[in-house]
């Protein structure tokens, strides 16, 4: 399993949400390209980076910040927040992203998301951010019409192959993943779920890397220093 250190991004800040709630928002660093060389000294190969206010806005607003991490850092980065046309998926790959993730675009423009995947292939991933059964967009604010699995089953007849995966009601809470979702999607589909919300600790880590997911990502636990970043990598291979 993988391991995505988080970096979420607001006011040019390294900053968590609880629960995606923008109200209740604090600031972890302020110069997060420093945070993302600590986590590559961590041994990280990869970073997991959104523009909160991006999501927000529906356009990005921290390209520059993201692009000085890919450039000064050399990590794989998935980068989401505020992705809804085809320009902005160019301009990320074009600066060397490795992955680009669509939320809200993936649930209201299915011409888009096609566009990108038939250019881009495994290089786009959706994200499936879940809000009381449903998929939440616009920045977790609003809940669409779309069960998970009807979603999902959807995303991978469209060919999708990545999944990072978000149970809204555990994010930023610190009261552990809920493993029994990510166990019963990486059953059900054949397409790779990164777990996102809610890893606490390393027991956390152990058991979705037995689960069989692809990837977790780690936010908070790592700022408030509840998961040491070194030891999550060692026990996630």
């Amino acid at each position: 399993m993988k391991i995505f250190p988080a970096i979420d991004l607001y006011d040019d800040k390294a900053v968590r949400l609880y629960k995606g709630d923008y109200e209740q928002m604090t600031v972890y660093n302020e110069d997060p390209v420093a945070v993302a060389e600590d986590f590559k000294a961590k041994g990280a190969e990869q970073i997991h980076l959104v523009d909160l206010a991006g999501a927000k806005a529906g356009v990005p607003m921290h390209s520059e910040i993201v692009n000085a991490i890919v450039r000064r850092t050399g990590l794989f980065a998935e980068v989401g927040g505020g992705i809804r046309s085809m320009a902005t998926v160019d301009a990320y790959i074009g600066a060397g992203a490795g992955r680009v993730i669509l939320g809200t675009a993936a649930v209201t423009d299915e011409a888009f998301l096609k566009s990108a995947l038939d250019k881009y292939g495994d290089r786009i991933a959706v994200g499936a951010d879940i809000a009381e059964g449903k998929i939440a967009i616009r920045g977790w604010r609003e809940k669409s019409d779309y069960g998970v699995d009807e979603f999902l089953e959807k995303m991978q007849t469209l060919g999708v192959k990545t999944v990072v995966c978000t149970d809204v009601s555990k994010d930023g809470a610190m009261k552990g993943a809920n493993h029994e979702l990510y166990k019963a999607l990486n059953g059900k589909f054949a397409m790779n779920f990164i777990a996102s919300g809610g890893v606490s600790s390393i027991e956390d880590v152990e058991i979705l890397a037995k689960s069989g997911v692809y990837g977790a990502i780690i936010g908070k636990a790592y700022y408030i220093g509840a998961i040491d970043l070194k030891q999550a990598i060692e026990v996630a291979k």
